[in-house]
Order: structure tokens, then sequence, then C-alpha cells
């Protein structure tokens, strides 16, 4: 999530550098021609060119409200995670007691119940954002970057493996490896370990009833999150989309040059020195054309899949992080012990 107002021109210019240097060459080498050579005879008119830039308009702009629907629906995920988190941890602290036990449990075992159940659901957050990193043959990351040209996010940093070993005990972290699902691996064992406890005595079954409840939200959310990840914005739309604009660009120059010409011809009477230049003016008009209409396309197009770690995603991995200082700080662990927030790396969170 990129955190500044606005990108700064630069950015954007250094985002687009290979296109606008392409369109460049492209409107150069056809000025030149027309220039140089006699090629009035090669145009078409700005009827049907401006009904492909219509039509090439609105499946762009469905394909960017689309786009920024998985994005506002993933954020309400993580958002809604966020609040199921803090409930769960509330809850745990509330009702793992000695109440309704037969053989009361000692405070270091009601305390150590409660901190595992805590840091196991620490271990799903941070299971769960490592597979939204995993990157698809679909997006984007790799080939598309915005003003972070050499950020990436934590996950790509380091691996499970190593983030996973904190939070559960090694018996725990052997059997996660085995499955190939780990987030859900994780939730079966919080289920397993508050039965445990509802049958000590430890956990009043409304209470426990209360907890599954919370669990079963928290497959709910990660079924939607690994929904958004895993079934991409349709490939037809998006192949069709980046066709229908490339096609419009590439034609855009057989209107727009011989208009610039013509209209040279038209300032011959009055300023000569002029006429003879203008048709060269078509290059930046339509270099603008061409960088707004594929920026606009690219823009869609990155934004697809809000997972994947570039500026424009949503900040998993700060939220996750976010969650498990939350919980940490409301067992009472010290400040020291408790891992910082990720840091913003070129203005952008992860």
């Amino acid at each position: 999530m990129y955190l500044k107002k606005t990108y700064s021109t630069v950015q954007m210019a250094w985002w687009t550098r290979f296109e606008s240097i392409f369109f460049v060459g492209i409107i150069t080498a056809w000025v030149s021609a027309y220039h140089f050579f006699d090629l009035t005879w090669l145009k078409i008119p700005w009827t049907p060119l401006a009904l492909i830039g219509t039509a090439v308009a609105f499946v762009i702009g469905f394909q960017n409200n689309a786009s920024y629907g998985r994005i506002w629906e993933a954020r309400q995920i993580w958002g809604a995670i966020v609040n199921t988190s803090r409930t769960f941890g509330m809850f745990v602290q509330a009702v793992i007691n000695n109440e309704y036990t037969d053989q009361p449990m000692s405070k270091e075992e009601l305390q150590g119940a409660i901190k595992s159940l805590t840091y196991r659901h620490i271990a799903w957050m941070t299971a769960l954002r490592h597979a939204m990193r995993q990157s698809k043959p679909w997006e984007t990351a790799v080939q598309h970057k915005t003003n972070q040209e050499w950020a990436s996010p934590p996950e790509w940093d380091t691996t499970l493996e190593e983030d996973l070993k904190p939070y559960i005990s090694e018996e725990e972290y052997k059997e996660i490896l085995t499955k190939d699902n780990k987030p859900t691996a994780l939730l079966y064992m919080q289920s397993a370990h508050l039965q445990q406890l509802k049958e000590k005595g430890a956990i009043w079954e409304f209470s426990f009833l209360e907890l599954e409840g919370m669990l079963k939200d928290l497959f709910t959310h990660q079924g939607k999150s690994e929904r958004i990840k895993n079934f991409p914005y349709p490939r037809h739309f998006a192949t069709l989309n980046h066709f229908f604009m490339w096609i419009f660009v590439l034609l855009l120059p057989l209107a727009m040059v011989p208009q610039f010409l013509e209209i040279g011809h038209e300032l011959a009477t009055g300023y000569p020195w002029i006429s003879k230049l203008f048709i060269w003016f078509s290059i930046p008009f339509y270099t603008i054309v061409a960088w707004v209409f594929h920026t606009m396309e690219r823009i869609g197009r990155t934004g697809e899949n809000p997972f994947e770690g570039t500026a424009n995603d949503v900040p998993i991995s700060t939220i996750a992080r976010g969650i498990e200082i939350d919980l940490r700080q409301n067992l009472g662990e010290a400040k020291d012990e408790i891992p910082k927030q990720f840091e913003a790396k070129f203005d952008t969170q992860f």
C-alpha cells in the first residue's frame, strides 16, 4: 500500500519508461515516413478509429472497476481477520479458567494454554500471508513494478518454515510441514486444543461453541482470501482488453499523422516555415494519447491481484504483524520481546 497522497511525476515516468520510449519510436518512424516519402495515400478516417477508441475505453473502464472491486474485497476480508483475531484473543483470555474443572489446572498451565492458542493463531496468520504471497502464473509483480524497484514484501526475504518456528511446538511444527494447506492445518490444531480444554473443564461448553464459531469465521475469511488469490480476473477478458488497446495504439498514427500533415498544408500560405514542420507535432500528441490508454490498461492489469506484493496491494504483512503485536501485548509480554512492525520501503507498506 503506497503511503503518500500521489505518485510523483518521476515515479510515473519511471514506471512507464519502456512503453513511453516505444511509443515515441513508433510515431517517429511514421512521421519520418510521411515527411520524407509520399505516403499521403496511407491513412484511415477518424470515424472507425474513434469507434475503436470508444470501445477500448469501455473495456478498460470495466477492467479497472473489476480490479478495484477485487482490491476492496481483499481489504474487507483482512479487515474482518483483524476484528475476529482481536475478539479471539480476548475470548481465550477470558474463558479459560478453573471454574468448571474437576481437577483444577495450575496458573502456569492455564497461562500456557492461553499463550499456546494465541501463538498458534499468530502462526495461522503467518502461514496465510505466506500463502497469499506465492507467485501465480497470471500475476505481474515480477514484470511490472511501481515505485519500489528494489523493494519486496517480507515473505520474499524469509521462508514460512523460519517464520512458523517461534509460534508452535516442535511436534506441531513437524506435523504442519507435512500438510499442503498449512493455514487449514493450524485451525484444525486450534479446534483439537479447544476440545481438549473443554474435556478438562477449562472451557465452559457454551464458551467452547463461541470459540469454535470464531474458528469457523477464520475458515471463512481464509477461504475468501484464497478465492481471490487462486481465481484471477478472467483471462479472456484480460487478454482481449490488452489486444484491443494495442490495436488502437498501433492504428492511431494512420489517422493522427495525416491529420497533422493536412493542418500543415493549410498553414502553408500564412506560415510556410511552420507548415513544413507541423507534422512533427504529432509526436508528442500521439505519445500522450497512447500513454494514457496504455497506462490505464496497465493499472487495471497490475491491480487484479491484491496479494502479490506490489505497492498498490493490500498490506497483509503489516496487518498480520499489527495483530500479532496487539495479541502479544495483551498477553503481558514486554515490548522488547515482541517483534516490531515491518518497516515501509520506498513509502510502501507490504
